[in-house]
């Protein structure tokens, strides 16, 4: 039996070097060819989307006659010219790619041009002729909930007795707090391209984070094989989780339109339509009650949970149940109860979003506990610490997993010490009592945030390795780059394997005919397991190199050493290319697959318990802000996170995954506000109207530091751990900083609401001054 190479050393050539995106070169100097950037085709045509202009309505007489007259236009796409299934719906099949004879938004498509230019597909969806019967539309959460509306069942999660806990708190504080959505604002646009191939083959360039489901949903649209469609993306400009679902309705109308006119079709939204038509972040309407003792140390509490699902079921599920998963967030909740509504309402579906509904669970908790601090008189600080989950005891979650490998006490501590919180604090009291218009806030919240997707069948992953006969590399995986760092990191997993410098492999597009059946890239879990998968594939072809190496130079296979790009025999030492010319001329196959499942998962939706997350990660930010009291406005003065990534594969790659997410959580709850008329019409669909963060609103003072020695106590890749969506929670403490800085001794528990935009801030104060 032949025996494994000798492992790696310890010193690495690659993991956990800071190395800059592998696109980075291409990304400053504009070289960086996205979807709209690929060579056209001949004859392609551009399509555009006629969209509802009425919230709810049933549709009529639909008259493209002008439309088709129109100059530039070749043909038109309704509900009839498909073939096979009208849906795009990813879980459920209530998403269609055309509205039939109903509409629930405004934004449905409703049909589709395809013309020789972009101008004249677009000006030409403007010439139809529609008629719509209105119907009552239900516009917010709150009135969906009293009229029974729910795209999913309602779910209840209860753990202990939550109802006599309250009864017999010695205090109790209950709100309700309104909660924004979110819309991804991607710089990348929702794009994709279809080519007709040979033999009734299509192939699809999409910008997604999820190649398979659009090429299984595009199959299901056109009635082919999913082998006869091809999917193809090598890079988005972003995607924050808005290009998990929403994607597939893009393609599929790409693909309708090159069925039907038989040649190349692309469709490409631009900004106003993308705002319209496609799903944000979930907003919610949050109620809780919450009874505690004299400590802080939280008895029961009582949430109920509202959210904006839109018209159709899309991700809501998983996503709300995410939110229920992480109203906990990094504290034991010992009697809890949790009622979560999946709102129906006539508005475009909600659909992933960075966290997943982890951040809405989040805040709801947080805004508990620093409810219950302003009420006893106490530091907020003093009361996370006296909820956090313990070690060996009070460390198992509503939904009943172990919290194991919890170090937020000590990134806490690190983390008070090192942005000298206590002194702040205090500094920022002298402060406020000589400053009559500008008044600072501070705040530090903690993330726990678990990483898997909750359904277990989901985490797998492959990947394909190939080494050539020059011993340059191409690697190729299921998982897609949207700017997140993600290629490089597996490339660099690869180059450890071999021991090669990261400059000999090739990355090439997530491609659907290389690796099939892939998992979206989400859920946080990009790297945790396309960088395993990749591992496998490698290390297989490493085996194969030290057996050769073995025989070929008559050593043992244990003397075979792998380091520094060259390859150990004994006494002899070749480079690792002329070993792998030496190992094509002995007929060595060099090339290999590779598949990983995450491990001890598992999960029962019907009772919400079970081990749905491999681990977590944690971290912890101090925010410090000041605020305007006459106009709203605010500022954030100086940031200080701590961020667990366990052994990081790459610090420059991971801190700007902090960085960023931060700055995005920052927007979400202080700047960007999604607003609708009582029309249903959405009246932010522009930067002029919705305003994400910009440079000029970083904090000047921000300091971010990844947490040392700290590796993943599971086996993860390298022992890593997942970085894309825990710190968009550190954001949190912004939110509490602005709440903070308006607080007053005659109000300590204002009511601000979130995003907390100078209107909204305003409001608070002035309900402050009549409390």
């Amino acid at each position: 039996m032949a025996v494994s190479a000798k492992p790696a050393p310890n010193r690495k050539l690659a993991v956990g070097a800071a190395l800059p995106h592998d696109s980075a070169h291409l990304h400053v100097t504009g070289r960086a060819s996205y979807t709209d950037d690929l060579p056209e085709p001949r004859d392609l045509l551009h399509v555009a989307v006629g969209m509802s202009s009425v919230a709810h309505a049933e549709v009529g007489d639909i008259d493209l006659s002008d439309v088709l007259a129109a100059t530039g236009v070749v043909d038109v796409c309704i509900a009839n010219d498909i073939s096979g299934d009208n849906n795009f719906g990813p879980i459920i099949a209530d998403d269609p790619i055309f509205a039939t004879d109903l509409v629930q938004y405004v934004g449905q498509p409703v049909f589709a041009v395809a013309a020789t230019t972009v101008d004249a597909a677009r000006k030409a969806t403007r010439l139809a002729n529609i008629h719509y019967s209105a119907l009552d539309a239900i516009l917010d959460p709150l009135t969906a909930v009293e009229k029974k509306s729910f795209v999913l069942p309602s779910e209840t999660l209860v753990r202990g007795d939550p109802d006599a806990a309250l009864k017999a708190a010695p205090h109790r504080a209950s709100r309700r707090v309104f909660l924004g959505g979110q819309d991804q604002f991607y710089l990348e646009g929702h794009i994709a391209m279809a080519v007709p191939q040979e033999d009734n083959c299509l192939l699809i360039y999409s910008s997604t984070q999820h190649p398979d489901e659009v090429q299984m949903l595009v199959a299901h649209a056109t009635r082919r094989p999913a082998n006869d469609v091809t999917v193809i993306c090598r890079r988005m400009g972003g995607a924050f989780g808005g290009k998990e679902s929403q994607a597939a309705l893009i393609a599929c109308i790409a693909a309708l339109a090159a069925d039907k006119t038989g040649r190349a079709c692309k469709l490409r939204l631009d900004r106003d339509d993308d705002m319209i038509m496609t799903g944000k972040r979930h907003d919610f309407v949050i109620d809780y009650d919450v009874g505690f003792d004299d400590s802080g140390l939280i008895l029961g509490i009582d949430f109920e949970l509202a959210s904006r699902c839109g018209m159709s079921a899309d991700l809501s599920g998983p996503v709300n149940d995410r939110a229920m998963f992480s109203c906990d967030n990094a504290y034991f909740l010992e009697n809890v109860r949790i009622l979560s509504h999946r709102c129906k309402t006539n508005t475009v579906s909600n659909t992933a979003f960075r966290g997943f509904g982890g951040p809405q669970g989040m805040f709801a908790i947080e805004y508990a506990i620093e409810d219950i601090a302003r009420q006893l008189g106490k530091d907020p600080l003093e009361i996370r610490r006296r909820n956090f989950y313990g070690k060996n005891e009070r460390n198992v979650t509503q939904y009943l997993q172990p919290v194991e490998d919890s170090v937020i006490d000590e990134i806490f501590d690190q983390l008070v010490a090192s942005s000298d919180y206590e002194a702040r604090r205090q500094k920022i009291q002298v402060f406020n009592a000589n400053s009559a218009v500008l008044k600072r806030g501070i705040a530090i919240t903690p993330v726990k945030f678990g990483i898997s997707f909750t359904n277990t069948l989901l985490n797998q992953a492959g990947a394909l390795v190939h080494v050539y006969k020059d011993g340059t590399i191409q690697l190729n995986h299921g998982g897609t780059e949207m700017g997140q760092g993600l290629y490089v990191k597996v490339a660099q997993v690869v180059a450890e394997e071999f021991q090669i410098d990261v400059s000999h492999i090739r990355i090439t597009a997530a491609d659907t005919s290389k690796v099939p059946n892939a998992s979206a890239t989400a859920a946080s879990s990009g790297a945790d397991m396309n960088g395993m998968a990749a591992k496998k594939a490698a290390a297989k072809i490493r085996l194969r190199l030290t057996e050769f190496a073995a025989r070929h130079f008559s050593v043992a296979e244990a003397d075979i050493e792998f380091r520094d790009n060259q390859v150990r025999a004994g006494s002899e030492t070749v480079t690792f290319a002329e070993l792998v010319q030496l190992a094509w001329a002995d007929r060595v196959p060099l090339s290999a697959t590779g598949f990983y499942k995450t491990p001890k998962i598992n999960y029962d939706r019907e009772t919400f318990s079970g081990r749905p997350f491999f681990y977590f990660a944690y971290g912890a930010a101090v925010t410090e802000a000041v605020v305007d009291t006459l106009t709203g406005e605010n500022r954030t003065l100086r940031v200080d996170i701590l961020h667990d990534c366990g052994d990081s594969i790459n610090p420059a790659i991971d801190i700007g995954q902090v960085e960023g997410g931060y700055v995005q959580g920052v927007g979400w709850l202080t700047s960007e506000e999604l607003w609708w008329n009582d029309r249903g019409e959405l009246g932010t669909h522009a930067p002029s109207t919705y305003k994400i963060p910009t440079c000029s609103d970083l904090a000047p003072d921000f300091r971010v530091e990844l947490m040392q020695s700290n590796p993943n106590p599971e086996d993860t890749i390298y022992r890593s751990k997942a970085v894309g969506e825990p710190p968009l929670m550190l954001a949190l403490s912004a939110f509490h900083a602005i709440r903070d800085a308006i607080a007053t001794e005659d109000c300590p528990t204002p009511d601000l609401q979130a995003p907390a935009t100078p209107e909204s801030i305003l409001h608070a104060i002035e309900a402050a001054k009549h409390e």
